[in-house]
């Protein structure tokens, strides 16, 4: 499982973004790979919840999305050995 943190770098470029970002979300919803995605508290970005890929696979998720791959956000991937969970989760346990 990876937790992608996501931080802005440049905001004013987001808005020319958005639409691709939020694109990239829905498709990674959609084949059931993000369980999990929002906004960080302190405004200073967003980060998404990511399940059943390799790491390499993630970072050409990561790379492909238009916020990435624009300089909108820079992208930290943080790797979890999960081992134990709320029994809701148990399709995450690697």
């Amino acid at each position: 499982m990876f937790v992608v943190v996501l931080r802005f770098a440049d905001r004013d470029r987001a808005a020319g973004a958005l639409a691709g970002h939020r694109a990239w979300l829905d498709d990674g919803f959609a084949d059931g790979r993000f369980v999990l995605a929002g906004s960080l508290a302190t405004g200073q970005g967003g980060a998404v919840v990511i399940h059943g890929l390799s790491r390499e696979e993630v970072e050409r998720r990561v790379a492909a999305d238009p916020f990435v791959s624009q300089g909108v956000v820079t992208a930290e991937i943080l790797e979890i050995a999960a081992n134990r969970a709320d029994p809701r989760l148990d399709f995450m346990i690697a």
